[in-house]
């Protein structure tokens, strides 16, 4: 793999198995770990804070001048920045609190095109309790460790398995959320629920889902899930067709089935719209 990698996603893969095996031990005690609210449901753990620090410390000693996206501590850098790391330290937090080995750390390279408009240019997603490294750079492919990603070659949307994020407590669009699954679940083979966006991504990528929905997500949800699924041939929009990345709400998967799961997806909007109206 590392004849593939540039000198700059030698520098991710490396950071990002360095904090997996600091939250590989966490995750062997995680009785102990002490944790505080964040939010309903919504946890933070010292296991979180300590994986972005590592990834902070270890991504800026090989760029200094890359700006930062963080889930726990936010945007820092230069306002004008024409790189920035977007990173999530520990994506499924519920899982890894609750013992369940499905959990990743997710590092997207942002590029600034203009004042208006920015690009992914690569992304890593790791999962340490499976030793998955799902990466891509835009232009190279996507790849699980050494293998080669595609999207899955299914067309019938009756064999599809598509997977999503269900709002927790405290979270609005749950109404929207049930709509839309209302419509889904009598069209496909199997709806699934893992926990973690930035895998639901990646396993889209890998042909294990075949599509993927979810309202509400941020920016370091999707970075590197979107750059992957996009080498591996995968498509993406928000519901209306615009820039996912930009509103949070994605529906994704292959050429064939995303327009599909696209117009299930509006459709369950629309009628909560028509619903509150009147």
């Amino acid at each position: 793999m590392s004849q593939r990698l540039s000198p700059a996603m030698q520098v991710v893969t490396s950071a990002v198995r360095k904090a997996g095996r600091r939250l590989l031990r966490d995750f062997g005690e995680v009785e102990q770990l002490q944790v505080s609210v964040k939010g309903p449901s919504d946890f933070v753990s010292s296991a979180d804070l300590r994986a972005e620090q590592t990834l902070r410390e270890e991504l800026s000693k090989a760029r200094p001048g890359f700006a930062f996206l963080m889930e726990e501590s936010g945007a820092s850098g230069d306002d004008d920045w024409e790189w920035r790391w977007v990173v999530d330290p520990l994506d499924g937090t519920t899982n890894f609190l609750h013992g369940i080995p499905h959990w990743a750390i997710s590092v997207g390279i942002e590029k600034r095109i203009d004042a208006d408009r920015t690009e992914i240019m690569a992304g890593v997603i790791y999962n340490p309790a499976s030793d998955e490294l799902f990466w891509a750079e835009k232009g190279v492919g996507a790849f699980l460790n050494d293998k080669r990603l595609r999207v899955s070659a299914r067309r019938d949307i009756r064999e599809a398995v598509f997977a999503t994020g269900i709002p927790f407590a405290g979270v609005p669009r749950k109404a929207e959320f049930s709509a839309i699954l209302h419509r889904i679940m009598p069209q496909v083979a199997g709806v699934r629920r893992f926990g973690a966006a930035a895998l639901d991504l990646a396993w889209v990528a890998a042909g294990r889902y075949d599509g993927f929905w979810e309202l509400g997500l941020k920016k370091w949800d999707m970075a590197a899930g979107l750059v992957v699924l996009k080498e591996a041939g995968g498509f993406f929009s928000d519901p209306d067709g615009g820039d996912a990345y930009a509103s949070g709400n994605i529906v994704a998967g292959n050429q064939a089935l995303q327009p599909k799961l696209r117009e299930l997806v509006v459709e369950g909007i629309a009628a909560v719209k028509a619903h509150q109206a009147g």
